[in-house]
């Protein structure tokens, strides 16, 4: 008899009671069909369930915590569904999720967050298993916005009780073929301007189609620097990246260079400009030791009033003279050359270039910790860095996810924190944030042996470049934490209570409940165990030895101390130590400026200089502070940051520019869901906009940018003090200055190296111009201070035809030069995206930077190369390609009208 009539059966003779009971027994019935996850289940679920994840709504509703974010969060429908049936229970699914999810609705699932990033979906009592081709959603509302695709993490892992875990391979990341960037296949496309595109209500944010980007693309005409599509204009010709100090050139003289470069070296360390030399050779230009070849004499004339880096560059009808201060500005006088070559041509001008750096300090910083870059990228990135002249590589090496610098004698540092797979216990490997995945050996895990980073060192030595190392500290320290934890459980359980504890940093009895800006709850190493001064006393030691073995002295080493959240607070240890120290500490909140002072401190003692991120610094008393003291500015300008900046070169500090709205390059180039990258501080920055900084004068950009969200803003530079007189913010004041800029690459998304070259470059080409030359149309700083909006004018109209002229040479000087040489060292820089219109059935299109090619698709698939207007007849595509045809940009739809 079917369960139904047995059921009304039982209720008709044996009364309700009895029908209950069969109702109940029928539920277990159905309950008992699904059997509990083993090892081969989960295979089957990561081998055949689909994750779909699209971000529906970004505008705030009744279902948003007014507690949390201001009441901002957005909407995500993720959908799961099942190729086949999954009758198995006691399994979950771990995700990233980069935002905490503040509520779940489901039936079937339930949704926790574990620690940063990391969530779980659990399944609740009510899961009844999937039928084959069965779809559920789980609707959740997450903090803040979703404003690019790029913000779905891959990898999300199934899991049995026996902890037993697969990558589920629905939520994998491709690589496109033709672009050679990732693919996520598990993200719905955006396609609603309002609701997923944008913030708020008052967000101004236009999406970039390419009908916008064609209408901007306009107002560059480069046909005045191309003769035809085989030469440069003499423009072209004789430009130079970075543009030097003054460089006066012939217009009809050149020298022949065809059969080689025969170097003088005079009293020249032949090793101090090898590797320039070495680029010369990969461009194409050879060294030769001829008589018949060109001579370039080097003599080196030493002059200590001379700043370092400055040079002067001859070149004759019959040779080449270069004269500099130090063997930094020979170098670079050499790069200068190479910079002035065109691929595949024979000549260069002649003329004489005098050149020197804007700024001393011209920097890139590049985020190994969160996902790694191996030992090549760094080196070709090293290679790069010398071809603009930029002389700072601020290398991340440590954070919550990962540490990625062997010392020897902490060799758990790397054996535990350096890889991400699935330990609950992080005995083993830490928790796979980041959408890490499982395996240990993949691409974003690794670290760098003491041989692997001495030959980073003595790269950037020979290239003049500073590696200055960074392992955070006190917040942003998870994975060192965990690996001094497994450390400790591994002495204690041998019964060496004394070891266990020697480099132990975290308090046992601390039970402080706090969430830091990337939401751990673990991330922050106790200040006030002295087994933490250890540790880092230890770290720092072993660091120097390593510099001082590959003959690159570490004399400035960055802590970070940014970003400590609310620790301590019921620490055990920090009670004692605010009831016992004679320091004056008194409160909590005094613990985290104490410990940048004493970390300083110890630095000096060892001869280091101490640099870290504004936020941290700003809590110390300069007094209590070494005589040198790099402070990284990370401040928004549309939030007044230049004010912070500003008060700390006025406290002689040195002041590295690492301001977001124009220097974060892990943020996107453009306004598009599709531009990968983080956004908090800006939705758009590409090269151009690199190119308009005026690092000398922070708040006028107010006159010319626009916030986050597109609107305009007001940047006060007026002296305010409080009530007591003290000063809150005031002008910069006469005769300070910063110490230079640095570009920042934050890698928390960022899974490959072509990612990560594809976000650096061509924004480095413009990052090593503002840093290196000061441009002529920058507004000069008033020292007098006054408030800055789009009513002020001190950028005039003038001053604006300058930057942008300017502009159209420099883009035209990438496009036509410099990207071919970056297409011969293969470094996979962005090619720009084809801005295009459909008018009267004609296609136009143009693009930012000559020198590309450009193609639409039509119906058929068929790609078609486009060199003038040409008529079609339906929706088409658009895209650039390197003149070699091996690599094409991202494609935009172009809509017939």
């Amino acid at each position: 008899m079917p369960i139904k009539l047995l059921l009304i059966y039982c209720c008709i003779a044996f009364g309700i009671t009895a029908c209950q009971s069969n109702t109940e027994d029928t539920a277990k019935i159905k309950k008992q069909t699904l059997e509990p996850a083993t090892n081969t289940a989960i295979d089957i679920i990561a081998q055949t369930l689909q994750v779909k994840y699209q971000q529906s709504d970004n505008r705030p509703s009744a279902k948003c915590d007014q507690q949390i974010a201001n009441g901002n969060c957005y909407k995500v429908n993720l959908q799961l569904t099942a190729n086949n049936s999954i009758n198995y229970t006691q399994w979950r699914v771990y995700f990233s999720q980069i935002t905490p999810i503040q509520t779940a609705i489901s039936d079937e699932f339930t949704i926790k967050h574990v620690n940063g990033d990391l969530h779980v979906i659990e399944l609740s009592e009510q899961f009844k298993g999937f039928k084959a081709g069965e779809t559920k959603t789980i609707t959740f509302y997450a903090d803040f916005w979703s404003l690019s695709e790029s913000d779905a993490m891959p990898n999300y892992i199934a899991v049995n009780n026996n902890d037993y875990a697969q990558v589920i391979n629905s939520t994998k990341v491709t690589q496109d073929a033709d672009t050679g960037l990732e693919n996520r296949p598990y993200v719905v496309p955006y396609t609603d301007l309002e609701r997923q595109f944008k913030r708020t209500k008052n967000d101004k944010t236009q999406w970039l189609t390419a009908e916008s980007l064609y209408e901007r693309n306009k107002n560059y005409d480069f046909t005045a620097f191309i003769n035809n599509k085989n030469s440069l204009s003499k423009t072209i010709a004789q430009q130079i990246i970075p543009t030097p100090t003054k460089a006066t050139f012939s217009n009809t003289a050149t020298l022949d260079v065809s059969s080689g470069l025969n170097f003088h070296f005079n009293n020249i360390n032949t090793k101090s400009v090898a590797a320039a030399i070495s680029r010369f050779e990969q461009l194409g230009i050879q060294q030769v030791k001829s008589t018949a070849a060109v001579s370039v004499n080097l003599a080196l004339v030493a002059d200590s009033t001379q700043p370092n880096g400055r040079y002067t560059l001859a070149i004759k009808p019959d040779a080449i003279y270069i004269e500099a201060g130090d063997e930094s500005g020979v170098f670079y006088a050499i790069q200068s050359l190479a910079s002035l070559y065109k691929m595949g041509q024979s000549t260069l001008p002649v003329g004489t270039v005098t050149d020197q750096p804007h700024y001393q300090f011209r920097g890139v910083l590049v985020d190994v910790a969160r996902n790694f870059r191996d030992k090549e990228f760094i080196l070709k990135l090293l290679d790069q860095m010398a071809a603009y002249k930029l002389n700072k590589l601020h290398l991340h090496l440590g954070d919550d996810e990962a540490w990625r610098l062997e010392i020897p004698s902490l060799p758990e540092l790397t054996e535990i924190g350096a890889k991400r797979c699935f330990d609950t216990t992080e005995q083993h490997c830490l928790m796979p944030q980041l959408g890490a995945g499982v395996d240990p050996s993949s691409s974003v895990n690794g670290y760098y042996s003491v041989a692997d980073y001495q030959q980073i060192l003595k790269a950037a030595s020979a290239r003049h470049i500073q590696v200055i190392p960074s392992l955070d500290m006190p917040g942003h320290s998870r994975a060192a934490i965990k690996a001094m934890t497994a450390r400790y459980n591994y002495y204690m359980q041998k019964g060496d209570k004394l070891k266990a504890e020697q480099f132990l940093l975290h308090d046992p009895l601390d039970t402080t409940v706090y969430s830091s800006v990337q939401h751990y709850n673990d991330n922050t190493i106790n200040v006030c165990l002295e087994s933490s001064y250890a540790f880092i006393a230890e770290v720092m030691q072993q660091v120097k030895n390593i510099h001082h073995e590959a003959q690159h002295p570490l004399t400035r080493y960055h802590i970070g101390a940014d970003e400590t959240a609310g620790a301590w607070v019921s620490s055990v240890a920090c009670n004692t130590f605010i009831k016992e120290n004679t320091l004056g500490i008194t409160k909590v909140s005094q613990l985290g400026s104490h410990f940048i002072e004493r970390i300083a401190g110890m630095l000096a003692s060892m001869e280091i200089e101490t640099a870290a991120w504004s936020d941290g610094l700003s809590h110390t008393e300069p007094q209590k502070m070494p005589p040198v003291v790099q402070a990284n500015s990370w401040g928004l300008l549309m939030w007044n940051g230049h004010q912070q900046a500003h008060n700390f070169v006025n406290q002689k500090w040195q002041v590295v520019l690492s301001t977001p709205d124009v220097l974060y390059f892990d943020f996107p180039y453009e306004a598009d869901p599709k531009e990968h990258g983080y956004y908090w501080g800006s939705r758009q920055i590409n090269s151009e906009k690199v190119f308009q900084f005026m690092p000398d004068n922070l708040p006028v950009h107010a006159e010319f940018w626009l916030d986050r969200e597109d609107n305009p803003y007001v940047a006060d530079d007026t002296l305010k003090v409080n009530e007591q007189g003290g000063v809150i913010s005031a002008p910069l004041a006469k005769n300070k200055a910063f110490l230079g800029i640095q570009g920042q690459l934050w890698s928390e998304n960022i899974r490959s190296n072509n990612m990560a070259e594809y976000k650096l470059f061509p924004r480095l080409l413009s990052l090593a111009e503002r840093a290196w030359h000061n441009a002529n149309w920058a507004v000069p700083y008033n020292h007098n201070g006054g408030v800055y909006s789009q009513n002020s004018h001190h950028f005039t109209k003038q001053l604006k035809q300058q930057r942008d002229q300017q502009w159209l040479t420099f883009a035209a000087t990438m496009g036509l030069k410099e990207f071919a040489k970056l297409e011969a060292a293969k470094v996979h820089y962005r090619i720009p995206s084809v801005g295009a219109k459909i008018e009267s059935g004609v296609l136009y299109a143009n693009i930012a930077f000559p020198g590309l090619l450009l193609e639409y698709q039509t119906l058929d698939g068929q790609w078609h190369d486009y060199k003038h207007p040409v008529a079609v007849n339906n929706d088409v595509f658009v895209r650039a390609k390197v003149a070699s045809g091996i690599r094409y940009g991202r494609m935009l739809k172009v809509t017939f009208n």
